[in-house]
């Protein structure tokens, strides 16, 4: 019966298979012993040299051991299928750094599954010392090592909190289009060519914004989705071009609530995966104008130690303007998104003064970082059409990249209001890496490029023909 090799300590005096990979091998003359190394963790295996036999009661005399005379063959990487006895070690012999070290299987049987070759990259240690570049190219070896094995485990399991905690509170859990509509929302878009439209395109989704607010038009109250989002702008240590999210949206709703969703939400989570944490609750909420005056920035980092990595300062930022001048054209623009409820007595200010509306908008931030925004959603389509026509938009246009949405607020459309935090993020700071790229299974690099799959690429002029698209050089 097959079992992980963290399990071991749980089966001293049973017959178990154990597959893995072999993380290490030590040749001693009459033994060979392994680390052999699966998902959890490591064990350590002994066997007999070629036509030896296991000392201390091991099995058989010289000779009665041909099922692992192979054992001498073995490699680094190679993965294997062991059988045998799970015993104590040797008082001397026990290795207190893994949790398995009280421990070894005493081989029977050994097969050799898979042969491994000369690894481009050793995957002991946790790797910051090679290139990235390298890492990313072999990334399926570079997922071997513990620490990004740990992170994607702790993701899983976050996840699953995340969607367990919002089914249990009423939440549906709905699936959002991949290949949508372009509209201006404010970061680029990556475009999809339509090969049965010609010249027409697909754009895939920054955020599931205008669909999330359809669904509460479509009265599904209480939405959510781990989803992806997707934007062409420029990648730094917590940006990638691609990243999840935790999407949320509610009906009948205040900011109150959601914020306190959020925090009852996530305080809950930091206790069951990070109780090693130090988290002060509740959460301050800080006026926007109050962060820029005291720490010039609407993400401050609240931590008393700055240097404590088990420091995790969660905070609000809240009464943010509902628009700002862009520095260069000091041309007006949304501080979050057009579409942002203005806080109530703000409304009419737009006709007269829009720089000193207030929004419902509130930040999630935590140690410096922004993890999300979120705000209640404008309702009202003259609302709505006044905001669009006040970043230069021309009726016209404002109907034709969001018509099906002004048009969907004219059907008894509730209230409502969400956020959307990012899951990357989040568990970046929470792990204490360096960057975002450490929690992802297969990241880009800071130029968008996959060095392991070779992307982006060329693709043949056939596909390009059916599309009906030239390459235009420089």
């Amino acid at each position: 019966m097959r079992v992980y090799a963290t399990d071991i300590v749980k089966k001293e005096g049973e017959e178990i298979e154990l597959i893995g990979w072999v993380h290490a091998r030590r040749d001693h003359g009459k033994l060979v012993f392994i680390d052999l190394r699966d998902r959890s963790g490591i064990a350590q295996v002994v066997f007999p040299a070629r036509g030896g036999s296991l000392p201390d009661g091991g099995r058989g005399a010289p000779g009665e051991n041909a099922s692992t005379d192979n054992a001498g063959d073995l490699r680094l990487e190679y993965l294997v299928k062991v059988g045998g006895e799970v015993k104590k070690r040797p008082a001397k012999m026990v290795n207190d750094k893994i949790p398995t070290g009280a421990y070894e299987v005493s081989a029977a049987s050994l097969e050799i599954l898979s042969k491994s070759e000369a690894l481009p990259i050793s995957v002991d240690g946790d790797g910051y010392d090679i290139d990235e570049e390298v890492r990313l190219k072999y990334r399926y070896l570079d997922l071997r090592r513990e620490r990004l094995r740990r992170n994607l485990i702790v993701r899983g399991k976050v996840v699953k909190f995340i969607r367990d905690y919002l089914s249990q509170r009423g939440f549906i859990e709905v699936e959002t289009p991949l290949l949508t509509k372009s509209t201006p929302e404010g970061a680029r878009d990556f475009l999809v060519p339509s090969r049965t439209q010609k010249g027409k395109f697909y754009a895939l989704p920054q955020s599931p914004q205008q669909y999330k607010q359809l669904l509460m038009v479509a009265g599904i109250e209480k939405y959510f989705q781990i989803a992806r989002a997707i934007r062409d702008e420029d990648t730094r240590g917590d940006r990638q071009p691609e990243h999840t999210q935790l999407d949320l949206e509610m009906s009948f709703t205040t900011p109150e609530e959601v914020m306190s969703l959020v925090e009852s939400l996530f305080t809950e989570m930091m206790e069951t995966f990070f109780p090693e944490k130090k988290m002060k609750t509740p959460w301050p909420r800080v006026p926007y104008s109050e962060a820029m005056k005291k720490y010039g920035t609407d993400k401050p980092d609240l931590r008393k130690d700055k240097n404590d990595r088990d420091e995790i300062a969660f905070a609000w930022i809240v009464d943010f303007p509902n628009f700002e001048l862009d520095k260069q054209t000091k041309e007006i623009q949304p501080v979050h998104h057009m579409f942002v409820q203005p806080k109530e007595g703000s409304v009419e200010l737009i006709d007269k003064d829009p720089l000193k509306m207030t929004s419902t908008q509130y930040d999630w931030v935590c140690n410096g970082c922004e993890l999300a925004s979120g705000s209640m959603r404008i309702t009202d389509p003259e609302l709505q059409m006044k905001v669009f026509k006040l970043l230069r938009m021309s009726e016209e246009k404002a109907k034709k990249d969001f018509g099906h949405l002004l048009e969907a607020f004219t059907y008894g459309v509730p209230p409502h209001g969400g956020i959307a935090p990012g899951i990357d993020r989040l568990l970046m700071i929470l792990l204490g890496e360096p960057n975002i790229r450490e929690v992802v299974a297969f990241p880009k690099t800071g130029d968008f490029r996959d060095p392991m799959m070779g992307t982006p690429s060329d693709v043949d002029e056939k596909q390009l023909d059916e599309l009906g698209i030239k390459i235009v050089k420089d």
